[in-house]
C-alpha cells in the first residue's frame, strides 16, 4: 500500500467520525460504523493489484461522501426492527396413532371390553397380578429402544468384529513385544562411556626454569655473573609480558634492597637496636649487601618457578 493511499483513506474516515461525532451520535454507533468503513475498504482494495491512488478515489466515490455515508447510517437506525417470527405450528398428524400413543376417541367406546389377553384367558395359569383389571383408555406398553432385543444382523457383526480386532490386536502387541527386546539388547550392547579422565596438570616452562635454577645457583656461589645470567633469561623470556618481565627484574629486587635500607636507616637511628656509629655504618652496609642481592635472586627466583607452573 502507497502512503498516498493510506493517507487518503485516513482523511475519509477521520471525516466520517467528525461529522458522526458533530451529528451526537454515540461513541459505539461511530467506533463500529469507522470500523465497518475502514474493513469494506480493506476489502475493495485487496482486488486492486497493483494498488493505485486512483483505485482509491474511486472505492471512496463508491461508498460516497461521508454525509451521505451518515445520512444512510441513521435512516437505518431509524427504521424500526422487525418483529421475530412466529414459530410454526407443527403439522397434525392424519394417520391414526399406535396403539399405546392414541387417544380415547380413536380407541372408541369404552362400553365393551376388548378380547382378553392369553394371560387372562380362563385355565390353569390364570390369576395372579397380571389378571388386574386394565386401566380404561390405556393400551398396550412403553417402549423404550435400550430394551429392544438386538437384530440378528447385528448380532453376526459383532461376532464377525470381534475375531478380528483380536487377531488386529494380537500381532500389534507381538510387534510392540519384539521391539522392546530388540531395545533391551541395543541398550546391554552399548558400551559405556569412558570416565572422563582427569585434566593433566601443565608443565612447567623450561625457559623460566631454567632462569630460576641459575638465579639459584648463582644464590649458592656468590657468583655475580650468574644472577645477572639469571635475570637476563627472565627477561628475554617470550612467556612473562612486559609487566612480568619489569616485576621479576626490578620488581622483586627493588623491593629487597627498599627493604635492606630501611634496616640500615633504623639501625642507624636506633629504631631498633643500639645506634650504630659512623665509623660501623661502612662495615654493617658491606656485611649487608651481598645478602641483600642473594635475597633478591631468591625472590626473582621463586616467583619464576611458580610462574613456570602456570603456563
Amino acid at each position: 500500500m502507497g502512503i498516498e493511499s493510506d493517507q487518503l483513506v485516513y482523511a475519509y474516515l477521520s471525516r466520517v467520525g467528525d461529522l458522526a461525532q458533530r451529528r451526537q451520535l454515540p461513541s459505539g454507533d461511530r467506533m463500529r460504523l469507522v470500523a465497518g468503513l475502514r474493513d469494506e475498504i480493506d476489502r475493495r482494495r485487496a482486488r486492486f493489484e497493483p494498488e493505485t491512488e486512483a483505485s482509491v478515489r474511486q472505492i471512496l466515490d463508491r461508498l460516497g461522501t461521508p454525509e451521505q455515508v451518515l445520512d444512510e447510517h441513521q435512516a437505518l437506525s431509524a427504521r424500526p426492527a422487525p418483529p421475530p417470527p412466529a414459530p410454526a405450528v407443527p403439522q397434525q398428524r392424519t394417520g391414526a396413532a399406535p396403539p399405546h400413543m392414541a387417544g380415547l376417541d380413536e380407541l372408541g367406546p369404552s362400553t365393551g371390553r376388548p378380547d382378553p389377553d392369553w394371560w387372562r384367558v380362563p385355565g390353569p395359569l390364570s390369576g395372579g397380578p397380571l389378571a388386574e383389571p386394565e386401566v380404561e383408555g390405556f393400551a398396550g406398553g412403553i417402549e423404550y429402544p435400550k430394551f429392544r432385543p438386538p437384530a440378528p444382523e447385528e448380532d453376526k457383526e459383532a461376532e464377525d468384529s470381534a475375531p478380528e480386532e483380536q487377531v488386529a490386536q494380537a500381532p500389534a502387541s507381538r510387534t510392540r513385544a519384539l521391539i522392546r527386546r530388540v531395545r533391551g539388547r541395543r541398550r546391554s550392547k552399548e558400551p559405556e562411556p569412558p570416565a572422563e579422565a582427569p585434566a593433566p596438570r601443565p608443565k612447567p616452562h623450561g625457559g623460566l626454569l631454567l632462569a630460576a635454577v641459575v638465579l639459584v645457583a648463582g644464590t649458592l656461589t656468590g657468583y655475580w655473573l650468574l644472577l645477572a645470567a639469571g635475570w637476563l633469561v627472565a627477561y628475554a623470556s617470550k612467556v612473562l609480558g612486559p609487566t612480568e618481565k619489569k616485576l621479576v627484574v626490578f620488581g622483586l629486587p627493588g623491593t629487597v634492597v627498599a627493604a635492606a635500607v630501611l634496616w640500615m636507616w633504623g639501625r642507624a637511628h636506633g629504631r631498633w637496636g643500639d645506634p650504630l656509629l659512623d665509623d660501623q655504618l661502612a662495615p654493617a652496609f658491606a656485611s649487608l649487601w651481598p645478602w641483600t642481592i642473594r635475597a633478591a635472586a631468591m625472590a626473582s627466583a621463586l616467583y619464576l618457578t611458580w610462574r613456570s607452573r602456570r603456563t
